[in-house]
C-alpha cells in the first residue's frame, strides 16, 4: 500500500510539474544493483578513468604536426613559395603518418584491433573518423612524396599525380590536425567535456606551430612561416587564459595539482614564450629556432596534460 501510494504521487507530480524529482522506488529484492555515493555499481566508480598509455598523446602530436604540414605544404605549392619547403613539408606529413599507426597499434595491443575499425565508418564516432582518415593520409601522404621524389629523379611526368595526392592529403590532415580534441571532448570526463568546443581549435593551432617549428628548424626562413607560427603561438596564449579565468569544479585538475601544473608548463613553452621569441627576436635566428624548439616541447608536452588532466578529473568527479 505504502508503495502504491508513493506511485501515485509520482504520477500526480508528473502530471501537474511535466518532471518527477524524486528517485522513484525501488522493488525489494530487485536484481539491479544500487549505486553508492562511495563505490557507484558493484563497487566500482560510476566514471572511468582513460586507460590510454603513453602512444595516445604521442600519437596526437605526430599526427597533429602530420597534419598540419600537409596543408602547410599544399599551400607554399599553391602560392609559388621555395620548393624545399614543398618538399619537406611533404615528408614531415610521410613520416608522422608511416609513425602514427605503429603509436596507435601499439595502444589497441594488436594490429588486427585498428583493422577490424576500419569494417565500418561512422561519422558520429570520431574514433571510428580518426581511424579512416589516418589510413587515408597516410597513403595519400606517402603517395605524394613519393611523387615528389619521383620527379625530382626521373623525368617521368607525375607532377599531377603528386599534387592531387598532395591535396588529399591536406583534406585529410586537417582532419589529423583537429579530431583528437573532437575525440576526449565527446567524452564524459568533465575536464574535457567542459572544453569540448575549445579542444579541436586548440589541438589544430598546436599542431600548426609544430609543423612550422619543425620547418624552421630545416632551416626555412620565410617570413611566412613567421606569420603563421606568431598567429599559432598567440592562440595558444588566449587558450591558456582562457583555461585560467574559466571557472567551475570541471576545470580544476587543468589549474590543481600536478595536472594543472603540466598544463601549466606545456601553455607557457607553446604560447607566450615562443611568441615573445618571434616577436622581439627580429631577424636572429637564434631566437627563432629556440622559439620553435620551446614550440615543440610545449606542443608535446600539452597533450600529455591534456590526458593526465582527463585522469585527474575522473577520479576526483562527484559520485
Amino acid at each position: 500500500m505504502i508503495g502504491e501510494r508513493r506511485l501515485e504521487e509520482i504520477r500526480r507530480e508528473a502530471e501537474q510539474t511535466g518532471r518527477v524529482a524524486a528517485a522513484g522506488i525501488r522493488a525489494a529484492g530487485a536484481p539491479f544493483p544500487k549505486a553508492t555515493a562511495e563505490n557507484g555499481y558493484y563497487g566500482l566508480p560510476l566514471l572511468k578513468e582513460p586507460v590510454w598509455t603513453w602512444e595516445i598523446p604521442a600519437y596526437f602530436f605526430v599526427g597533429g604536426m602530420a597534419g598540419a604540414a600537409a596543408v602547410v605544404g599544399v599551400a607554399a605549392r599553391i602560392s609559388g613559395a621555395n620548393e624545399e619547403i614543398v618538399r619537406d613539408a611533404r615528408w614531415i606529413a610521410a613520416a608522422g603518418g608511416a609513425i602514427s599507426a605503429p603509436l596507435l597499434v601499439g595502444d589497441l595491443g594488436r594490429p588486427e584491433r585498428f583493422l577490424n575499425m576500419l569494417r565500418v565508418f561512422k561519422v558520429q564516432s570520431p574514433m571510428s573518423v580518426g581511424a579512416w582518415t589516418l589510413a587515408a593520409f597516410g597513403s595519400a601522404s606517402a603517395a605524394s612524396l613519393f611523387a615528389e621524389e619521383m620527379r625530382r629523379q626521373t623525368d617521368l611526368p607525375v607532377t599531377a599525380v603528386g599534387d592531387a595526392a598532395a591535396l588529399l592529403s591536406a583534406a585529410t590532415g586537417t582532419v589529423m590536425a583537429t579530431y583528437t580534441g573532437v575525440l576526449i571532448g565527446a567524452t564524459v570526463i568533465p575536464a574535457w567535456s567542459k572544453h569540448a568546443s575549445t579542444l579541436p581549435l586548440h589541438f589544430a593551432a598546436s599542431a600548426l606551430s609544430s609543423a612550422v617549428s619543425m620547418l624552421e628548424l630545416l632551416g626555412h626562413e620565410e617570413p611566412a612561416l613567421k606569420a603563421l607560427g606568431i598567429a599559432a603561438n598567440a592562440f595558444e596564449t588566449f587558450v591558456g587564459a582562457r583555461i585560467e579565468m574559466r571557472g567551475g569544479k570541471e576545470s580544476e585538475p587543468l589549474r590543481h595539482g600536478a595536472s594543472g601544473t603540466t598544463i601549466r608548463i606545456g601553455g607557457l613553452l607553446s604560447g607566450p614564450l615562443p611568441l615573445l621569441l618571434r616577436l622581439l627576436g627580429g631577424r636572429s635566428k637564434r631566437a627563432r629556432r629556440a622559439a620553435a624548439v620551446s614550440s615543440l616541447a610545449g606542443s608535446l608536452i600539452t597533450r600529455f596534460a591534456w590526458v593526465k588532466a582527463g585522469r585527474a578529473s575522473a577520479r576526483n568527479a562527484p559520485r
